[in-house]
């Protein structure tokens, strides 16, 4: 015969992590908007509105809590949303205080932070060639000389194949935009 009560246990027990997976589908959907916003202020040079995002986005992924089903760290949504946060975190940090905030800070999942710190790159290329086009040819010098130093650094991993090796390749394209952005600058006389 059928134990009935073992079935109802496992059904409960589905019926929870389903309701705990959307949970963080809409929270991670929360979490990437609010990234976005961070993002597009920090490129508008708006620090007010690029600071209260944070502080929501904060408040946002604390909400993202996985510890009760495991499972759910790797779930699309969730990752999703910690690179993200990462990504919009880190550029915020950059810009406010010329420091990218290391994993130890952040304590996330290593593999999670990397893949937010490699999506930083392509915000940074954005960053610099509108900084070249309103004549602040230091800052990007300073963010290719970040993109490069981070490339060098990633270098020293060994990749397999995945997501995280599609991403790390992601940046060598990025390096030579802004390669070429700088020898343009040079070549033009407008840095030294």
């Amino acid at each position: 015969m059928l134990d009935k009560k073992d079935l109802e246990a496992i059904r409960r027990d589905i019926e929870l992590l389903e309701h705990q997976k959307d949970s963080i589908i809409r929270t991670s959907r929360d979490v990437i908007k609010l990234s976005k916003t961070v993002i597009y202020a920090l490129h508008r040079n708006d620090m007010k509105s690029a600071g209260k995002a944070v502080d929501d986005m904060d408040k946002e992924f604390r909400k993202l809590d996985v510890s009760k089903s495991p499972k759910l760290i790797s779930s699309g949504s969730y990752k999703v949303a910690v690179q993200e946060y990462v990504e919009a975190i880190c550029f915020y940090e950059l810009m406010k205080d010329n420091k990218v905030p290391p994993n130890s800070k952040l304590k996330l999942d290593p593999e999670f932070y990397l893949m937010g710190i490699i999506d930083l790159t392509g915000e940074l290329v954005r960053k610099a060639i509108n900084s070249a086009i309103k004549g602040d040819y230091k800052t990007s010098v300073k963010l290719k000389e970040l993109v490069s130093d981070l490339y060098d650094e990633l270098m020293l991993f060994d990749f397999a194949g995945g997501e995280l090796r599609k991403k790390f390749d992601s940046i060598k394209y990025d390096l030579k935009k802004l390669d070429d952005l700088v020898l343009n600058l040079k070549l033009s006389n407008k840095i030294k």
